[in-house]
């Protein structure tokens, strides 16, 4: 499907998951490498947009900073449980401070009997990796489920051979919300790309108010438009500077 041809960069907010869509998803979290032509575009696009682009992860702001620096640009973590506006504010959800331990005492019978699956540590979240063990799938999946018969105000995020318990509350969708009631976002069209399903209450809120929605990849979506994956989604990303520009 053709990509939006975008124009006039004072009428847009871009919105742009990070895994699987600005980096190809690696094996481990931590081997992702976001490729210095993205970096440029990334900061050619929220140089053009005046502020308004922002990330919108799964991952913590912090551990993202680390992959886009020297960049720093507005974000939204963990799902939207935590928020950094364009003047450098950090916003977070509150949630039982002792919920992050009593998640992994939960899992730790699994993680004991499947010592090689990948604990990833998060504000407000434990999530478990296991593109390592594609047959650990419904043990994952179980454990955490069990997990939250026991522990109040929290829900699962599956996503991509991960499955993780969050504190309940904060959504892509809704971190998009916020970034549109300030400045720079007030009164742009958004335009959100993800890859996941962990991004479709994105799409949907996108698709209610006018903006743009891009699926990156394969898979059932809400979203408008799609691209086969990262790669051609990251070759529109780098052309649009300059069809903005033009």
């Amino acid at each position: 499907m053709t990509l939006p041809d975008l124009r006039n960069p004072d009428q847009y907010a871009l919105f742009l998951d990070f895994d699987g869509t600005l980096v190809a998803i690696a094996d481990r979290p931590d081997d992702v490498r976001l490729d210095p032509e993205t970096r440029v575009a990334l900061a050619d696009l929220n140089a053009l947009l005046g502020g308004a682009l922002a990330i919108v992860t799964g991952r913590d702001i912090a551990v993202v900073d680390r992959f886009l620096a020297p960049l720093h640009l507005s974000m939204a973590g963990v799902h939207g449980l935590m928020r950094r506006d364009a003047q450098g504010r950090t916003w977070t959800s509150a949630f039982d401070a002792g919920l992050p331990a009593a998640i992994e005492r939960a899992v730790s019978p699994l993680l004991q009997r499947y010592p090689g699956e990948l604990v990833e540590r998060k504000y407000g979240a434990v999530a478990l990796h296991y593109r390592d063990h594609p047959e650990l799938e419904q043990a994952s999946i179980d454990a955490l489920e069990n997990a939250l018969c026991d522990l109040k105000e929290t829900e699962i995020k599956r996503g991509k051979m991960v499955v993780e318990v969050k504190a309940a509350g904060g959504t892509k969708g809704a971190a998009v919300a916020d970034f549109l009631k300030e400045e720079p976002f007030a009164g742009r069209r958004a335009v959100f790309a993800g890859d996941d399903v962990t991004d479709e209450d994105a799409f949907v809120f996108v698709n209610a108010h006018d903006g743009i929605s891009i699926k990156v990849g394969p898979g059932a979506t809400k979203a408008a438009y799609r691209t086969s994956g990262t790669a051609e989604f990251l070759e529109w990303l780098r052309r649009l500077p300059a069809q903005l520009a033009g």
